[in-house]
Order: structure tokens, then C-alpha cells, then sequence
């Protein structure tokens, strides 16, 4: 997804964050964006194994 952009694109983007929310602001974004990364990988693992569960079932259904 960011491999077009580069890493002067990266720096510019960067840049233009630090202008537009400012050194105090930026670390509670971040901060919201780990958290949001994290509620997101651990629904999709709980997603994940919930459908690895059904398939086993349905697996153990079959073979009885």
C-alpha cells in the first residue's frame, strides 16, 4: 500500500502532520491509532478463530 510512496513522500507527509496538529497533539494520535490497530487485529484473531472453530465442528459432524 505505501510502497509507491517513498520515503520523501513519508517525510512530507510527516510534515505536513506536525503543521496541521502540532507537537502536543501528535503523540495522542498516535496513541489513538495504535489503539484502534490493536482493537482491529484483535477482533479479526477472535473472527478468525471463531471460524476455525465452526469448521472443526463441522469436520468432528461429519466424521460421526
Amino acid at each position: 500500500m505505501f510502497s509507491n510512496i517513498g520515503i520523501p513522500g513519508l517525510i512530507l507527509i510527516l510534515t505536513l502532520a506536525l503543521i496541521i496538529f502540532g507537537p502536543k497533539k501528535l503523540p495522542e494520535i498516535g496513541k489513538a491509532f495504535g489503539q484502534t490497530l490493536k482493537e482491529f487485529k484483535k477482533s479479526t484473531r477472535e473472527l478468525t478463530d471463531d471460524v476455525m472453530k465452526d469448521i472443526e465442528e463441522d469436520k468432528n459432524n461429519m466424521t460421526k
